[in-house]
Protein backbone atom coordinates (compact mmCIF):
# COMPACT_ATOMS: atom_id res chain seq x y z
CA UNK A 1 0.00 0.00 0.00
CA UNK A 2 1.40 3.39 -0.97
CA UNK A 3 1.46 6.45 1.28
CA UNK A 4 -1.42 7.92 -0.72
CA UNK A 5 -3.75 5.00 -0.08
CA UNK A 6 -6.01 4.23 2.83
CA UNK A 7 -6.51 0.78 4.26
CA UNK A 8 -10.02 -0.71 4.30
CA UNK A 9 -10.69 0.37 7.91
CA UNK A 10 -9.65 3.97 7.12
CA UNK A 11 -11.84 3.92 3.98
CA UNK A 12 -14.80 2.72 6.03
CA UNK A 13 -14.27 5.35 8.76
CA UNK A 14 -13.95 8.17 6.22
CA UNK A 15 -17.06 7.11 4.30
CA UNK A 16 -18.96 6.92 7.60
CA UNK A 17 -17.81 10.45 8.54
CA UNK A 18 -18.83 11.76 5.12
CA UNK A 19 -22.20 10.01 5.38
CA UNK A 20 -22.96 11.62 8.74
CA UNK A 21 -21.95 15.06 7.44
CA UNK A 22 -24.05 14.53 4.30
CA UNK A 23 -27.14 13.69 6.38
CA UNK A 24 -26.64 16.70 8.69
CA UNK A 25 -26.29 19.18 5.81
CA UNK A 26 -28.94 18.23 3.23
CA UNK A 27 -29.25 21.87 2.12
CA UNK A 28 -25.80 21.60 0.51
CA UNK A 29 -26.72 18.80 -1.90
CA UNK A 30 -30.37 18.95 -2.89
CA UNK A 31 -31.34 16.20 -5.30
CA UNK A 32 -28.25 14.09 -4.57
CA UNK A 33 -28.69 10.66 -2.99
CA UNK A 34 -26.08 9.42 -0.52
CA UNK A 35 -26.24 5.86 -1.89
CA UNK A 36 -24.95 7.12 -5.26
CA UNK A 37 -22.21 9.17 -3.61
CA UNK A 38 -21.15 6.18 -1.51
CA UNK A 39 -21.07 3.88 -4.55
CA UNK A 40 -18.89 6.39 -6.38
CA UNK A 41 -16.56 6.72 -3.38
CA UNK A 42 -16.15 2.95 -3.19
CA UNK A 43 -15.44 2.79 -6.91
CA UNK A 44 -13.04 5.77 -6.91
CA UNK A 45 -10.81 4.77 -4.01
CA UNK A 46 -7.96 6.83 -5.47
CA UNK A 47 -9.85 9.97 -4.35
CA UNK A 48 -10.40 8.78 -0.79
CA UNK A 49 -6.85 9.66 0.21
CA UNK A 50 -7.38 13.28 -0.87
CA UNK A 51 -10.70 13.45 0.95
CA UNK A 52 -9.00 12.04 4.06
CA UNK A 53 -6.34 14.76 3.81
CA UNK A 54 -9.08 17.38 3.50
CA UNK A 55 -10.67 15.89 6.61
CA UNK A 56 -7.39 15.50 8.53
CA UNK A 57 -6.52 19.18 8.04
CA UNK A 58 -9.93 20.37 9.23
CA UNK A 59 -11.69 20.99 5.91
CA UNK A 60 -14.84 18.97 6.63
CA UNK A 61 -15.36 18.03 2.96
CA UNK A 62 -18.94 17.63 1.77
CA UNK A 63 -20.73 17.04 -1.54
CA UNK A 64 -21.94 20.30 -3.07
CA UNK A 65 -22.76 19.32 -6.67
CA UNK A 66 -23.02 16.61 -9.30
CA UNK A 67 -21.52 17.14 -12.75
CA UNK A 68 -23.91 15.44 -15.20
CA UNK A 69 -21.38 15.59 -18.05
CA UNK A 70 -18.69 13.66 -16.19
CA UNK A 71 -20.90 11.84 -13.64
CA UNK A 72 -18.65 13.14 -10.88
CA UNK A 73 -19.59 14.42 -7.44
CA UNK A 74 -17.92 17.65 -6.39
CA UNK A 75 -16.69 18.08 -2.83
CA UNK A 76 -15.77 21.42 -1.23
CA UNK A 77 -14.20 22.14 2.14
CA UNK A 78 -17.23 23.10 4.23
CA UNK A 79 -15.64 23.80 7.62
CA UNK A 80 -17.14 26.90 9.28
CA UNK A 81 -13.74 28.64 9.23
CA UNK A 82 -10.76 28.23 6.90
CA UNK A 83 -9.33 24.77 7.70
CA UNK A 84 -7.15 25.02 10.81
CA UNK A 85 -4.55 22.61 9.47
CA UNK A 86 -4.02 24.76 6.39
CA UNK A 87 -3.43 28.25 7.77
CA UNK A 88 -0.36 30.51 7.97
CA UNK A 89 0.57 29.76 4.37
CA UNK A 90 1.63 32.14 1.64
CA UNK A 91 -0.06 31.77 -1.76
CA UNK A 92 2.33 29.66 -3.89
CA UNK A 93 5.85 28.27 -4.23
CA UNK A 94 7.19 31.37 -5.98
CA UNK A 95 5.94 33.52 -3.10
CA UNK A 96 7.48 31.12 -0.59
CA UNK A 97 10.84 31.22 -2.41
CA UNK A 98 10.77 35.03 -2.47
CA UNK A 99 10.63 35.31 1.32
CA UNK A 100 14.08 35.86 2.78
CA UNK A 101 13.14 35.34 6.42
CA UNK A 102 10.18 34.22 8.54
CA UNK A 103 9.08 31.79 5.87
CA UNK A 104 5.82 29.93 6.40
CA UNK A 105 5.99 26.14 6.41
CA UNK A 106 4.39 25.83 2.96
CA UNK A 107 2.18 27.58 0.43
CA UNK A 108 -1.52 27.14 -0.17
CA UNK A 109 -1.11 26.25 -3.83
CA UNK A 110 1.65 23.70 -3.25
CA UNK A 111 -0.13 22.06 -0.31
CA UNK A 112 -3.32 21.75 -2.40
CA UNK A 113 -1.28 19.99 -5.09
CA UNK A 114 0.30 17.68 -2.51
CA UNK A 115 -3.20 16.82 -1.29
CA UNK A 116 -4.28 16.26 -4.94
CA UNK A 117 -7.06 18.84 -4.86
CA UNK A 118 -7.50 22.38 -6.17
CA UNK A 119 -8.00 25.77 -4.53
CA UNK A 120 -11.52 27.13 -4.81
CA UNK A 121 -11.92 29.86 -7.41
CA UNK A 122 -13.62 33.13 -6.49
CA UNK A 123 -16.77 31.89 -8.25
CA UNK A 124 -16.71 28.59 -6.33
CA UNK A 125 -16.14 30.48 -3.08
CA UNK A 126 -19.26 32.54 -3.78
CA UNK A 127 -21.19 29.33 -4.55
CA UNK A 128 -20.04 27.90 -1.21
CA UNK A 129 -21.33 30.99 0.59
CA UNK A 130 -24.79 30.30 -0.88
CA UNK A 131 -24.81 27.03 1.10
CA UNK A 132 -24.10 28.61 4.50
CA UNK A 133 -22.00 31.20 6.26
CA UNK A 134 -18.30 30.43 6.09
CA UNK A 135 -15.14 32.33 7.12
CA UNK A 136 -16.82 34.70 9.55
CA UNK A 137 -13.55 35.00 11.52
CA UNK A 138 -10.94 33.73 9.04
CA UNK A 139 -10.16 34.22 5.36
CA UNK A 140 -9.21 31.84 2.55
CA UNK A 141 -6.82 32.17 -0.37
CA UNK A 142 -8.59 31.45 -3.67
CA UNK A 143 -7.19 30.65 -7.11
CA UNK A 144 -5.74 33.90 -8.33
CA UNK A 145 -6.03 35.01 -11.98
CA UNK A 146 -2.64 34.92 -13.72
CA UNK A 147 -2.70 38.66 -14.51
CA UNK A 148 -2.83 39.43 -10.78
CA UNK A 149 -0.30 36.77 -9.85
CA UNK A 150 2.18 38.01 -12.48
CA UNK A 151 2.20 41.37 -10.69
CA UNK A 152 3.05 39.72 -7.35
CA UNK A 153 -0.44 39.66 -5.91
CA UNK A 154 -2.94 37.04 -4.84
CA UNK A 155 -6.58 37.18 -3.78
CA UNK A 156 -8.44 35.86 -0.79
CA UNK A 157 -12.04 35.96 0.40
CA UNK A 158 -14.07 36.02 3.59
CA UNK A 159 -17.57 36.80 4.79
CA UNK A 160 -18.25 39.84 6.93
CA UNK A 161 -21.38 41.89 7.53
CA UNK A 162 -23.44 39.20 5.75
CA UNK A 163 -21.49 39.78 2.53
CA UNK A 164 -18.66 38.04 0.67
CA UNK A 165 -15.55 40.18 0.21
CA UNK A 166 -12.63 39.64 -2.16
CA UNK A 167 -9.32 41.20 -1.19
CA UNK A 168 -5.77 41.32 -2.47
CA UNK A 169 -2.41 40.91 -0.79
CA UNK A 170 1.14 40.24 -1.78
CA UNK A 171 1.33 36.52 -2.55
CA UNK A 172 4.20 36.13 -0.08
CA UNK A 173 2.09 37.31 2.88
CA UNK A 174 0.65 34.90 5.40
CA UNK A 175 -1.48 35.22 8.50
CA UNK A 176 -2.63 32.91 11.28
CA UNK A 177 -6.25 33.51 10.30
CA UNK A 178 -5.83 32.85 6.57
CA UNK A 179 -5.83 29.41 5.03
CA UNK A 180 -7.36 27.95 1.92
CA UNK A 181 -10.36 25.90 0.89
CA UNK A 182 -10.12 23.17 -1.69
CA UNK A 183 -12.34 21.17 -3.96
CA UNK A 184 -12.21 17.71 -5.49
CA UNK A 185 -14.07 15.74 -8.14
CA UNK A 186 -14.94 12.12 -7.31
Amino acid sequence: MSKKELNSKQNEELINTLSIRFAKNMKRHKGIEWEKVEARLKKGKDKLWSLSEMERTGGEPDVVAFDKKTSEFIFYDCSPESPAGRRSLCYDGDALASRKEHKPKNSAYDLAEEMEMKLLTEEQYRELQQLGEFDLKTSSWVKTPSEIRELGGAIFCDRRFNRVFVYHNGAESYYAGRGFRGWLRV
